[in-house]
């Protein structure tokens, strides 16, 4: 089980950084904006962007491997569907949380130890 959460984090950071990367080497939709208020290089003020090239068509892959490496390490942090996993994760942390409140209960509880007077120091 350990292995495939390993080879879920790596997919998940690898499509992320690939994302980042082909994100920041788009040429974005605004950047025409400017030149036809004055050059009228584009046909109007937002035009159509047409097909989808193959930086917006890699996004849309990266994106989508990243969703799913994204649910796989919830299902997986979640105990991956076992039976013995429990109903949800309050319930599995309530034993734990009572444990804790119980030993912190008893520790104030006790009694302070009573305070020691320092040693009087002879004179001579």
């Amino acid at each position: 089980m350990q292995i495939w959460l390993n080879l879920l984090v790596v997919v998940q950071m690898l499509s992320a950084m690939v994302m980042i990367g082909l994100v920041l080497v788009q040429h974005g939709k605004g950047a025409d904006m400017g030149a036809s208020f004055g050059s009228g290089a584009s046909g109007s003020l937002f035009g159509a962007t047409g097909s989808a090239n193959f930086l917006s068509r890699s996004t849309a892959v990266c994106a989508g491997v990243f969703f799913v490496a994204t649910l796989g390490l919830a299902f997986l942090s979640n105990g991956g569907g076992r039976e013995d996993a429990g109903g949800s994760v309050l319930d599995r942390a309530a034993p734990a949380a009572v444990a804790a409140s119980g030993a912190a209960s008893a520790a104030a509880s006790a009694p302070a130890p009573a305070a020691s007077s320092a040693p009087a120091i002879p004179t001579q």
